[in-house]
C-alpha cells in the first residue's frame, strides 16, 4: 500500500445495459466467490490504497446494488453512486435526450461521477477484472512525487496474447508508446486473430493488418486527475455539436484522452501488465471466467475485504 495519506478514488463505470450480454452483467455473481467481478475488483484496490468509491450506474439497478452489492463491500469505504442519466446533458442540447435510448458513452458516464472526484482516481468498467497488481501500478504512479511533473494520468496495457479469446476474433485497442514510456495513439482494430500463425486485426480502413504479438491493449484502466473532467466537459459539448446524430453515436473516454494527447501534448504514462485481464461480453464466457476467478481467489482472499455488514 502506498505510504503517502492523498486520497485515491476508484470510479467504476456500471451503467451500461448489457445488451449483448441479455442482462445487467454488472450484477451477475461468480459462483463460488458469491461476488460480483466488480466486488473483486474493489476488494483489490482497497488493498493498493483505495479509500473512495464512485459507482456509476443506471437507475434500473439502483436498488439491486443498495440491496446487495453495498452491505458487502469493505468497512471503511467512503462509496458514492452516480446515476448516468441521458437527460443530463448541457440546456442547449437537452432535445437530443428526447430521442436518446441507450446512454451516452463512457466518456459522459465518468462525467457523471465529478459531483464526487477530487484528486487522483482510477477508472474502470464493472465487468472487467484487471488483477491485483494494477491498481498498486497506478497508485505509484499518481502518488509519485516527482519534479515537475506533468505525466498526471497513465494507463495500465495489457500485453495482447493476454487478451486474446479462445472463441474467435476480439477487438482491441493496441497502444503506441514512445521511447518515454507515453502514450501516443491507441489504434482500434477489430477481430484480432491469429491466421497462418501471424497475429493480424482490420485496421480503420477494414483492411487486415499485422499486429505485433509485443503490443500492450488499453482494456479501459486509466489514471488520472481533476483536470481530466475539464476536457471532457469541453469535449461532450462540441459531440452534441457536432453530430446531428449524436442519439446514436457514443461519447467514448479514449477519444477524448486521444484529443488531450494530439492537441495539448497531454502526457499519459503507460504501465505495463503484471497479470493478466479477464473479462466478457456474452454470457457464454461467463463459466470461463468463473473457474479462472476461482482459482485466483482460492484460499479465502476475498474474506480478507470485510463489509459493511
Amino acid at each position: 500500500m502506498s505510504t503517502k495519506q492523498e486520497k485515491l478514488t476508484l470510479v467504476i463505470l456500471a451503467a451500461g445495459l448489457g445488451t449483448r450480454f441479455g442482462g445487467s452483467k454488472q450484477l451477475a455473481e461468480i459462483v463460488g466467490l458469491d461476488r460480483t467481478i466488480m466486488e473483486l475488483s474493489i476488494c483489490d484496490a482497497v488493498k493498493a490504497g483505495i479509500t473512495h468509491l464512485v459507482l456509476v450506474i443506471n437507475e434500473n439497478i439502483k436498488t439491486e446494488i443498495e440491496q446487495d452489492v453495498l452491505p458487502r463491500l469493505p468497512t471503511g469505504l467512503n462509496v458514492k453512486l452516480a446515476i448516468q442519466d441521458r437527460n443530463n446533458i448541457p440546456l442547449d442540447f437537452k432535445h437530443l435526450a428526447v430521442e436518446r435510448i441507450k446512454p451516452w458513452g463512457t466518456g459522459h458516464a465518468l462525467l457523471s461521477a465529478k459531483p464526487y472526484v477530487s484528486g487522483k482516481a482510477i477508472v474502470i468498467t464493472a465487468d472487467d477484472y484487471y488483477g491485483k497488481s494494477a491498481y498498486q501500478l497506478l497508485a505509484n504512479e499518481l502518488l509519485a512525487d516527482r519534479p515537475n511533473n506533468n505525466s498526471q494520468w497513465s494507463l495500465v496495457g495489457y500485453p495482447i496474447l493476454d487478451t486474446l479469446s479462445e472463441h474467435g476474433g476480439v477487438n482491441r485497442g493496441i497502444c503506441q508508446v514512445d521511447e518515454n514510456k507515453h502514450l501516443q495513439q491507441v489504434n482500434e482494430f477489430l477481430e484480432i486473430t491469429y491466421q497462418e500463425n501471424k497475429l493480424s486485426g482490420l485496421n480503420h480502413t477494414q483492411v487486415r493488418e499485422a499486429i505485433s504479438t509485443e503490443s500492450l491493449a488499453s482494456m479501459t484502466i486509466w489514471g488520472f486527475d481533476e483536470t481530466l473532467f475539464d476536457y471532457l466537459e469541453r469535449g461532450f459539448v462540441e459531440f452534441l455539436s457536432k453530430y446531428d446524430s449524436a442519439v446514436q453515436k457514443e461519447y467514448y473516454l479514449p477519444n477524448q484522452i486521444q484529443k488531450a494527447i494530439d492537441t495539448e501534448q497531454k502526457k499519459v504514462t503507460v504501465l505495463r501488465a503484471n497479470e493478466s485481464w479477464l473479462g466478457m461480453t456474452y454470457r457464454s464466457e461467463l463459466s470461463d471466467i468463473t473457474k479462472k476467478l476461482n482459482q485466483i481467489f482460492k484460499g479465502g482472499s476475498i474474506d480478507s475485504c470485510q463489509s459493511n455488514k
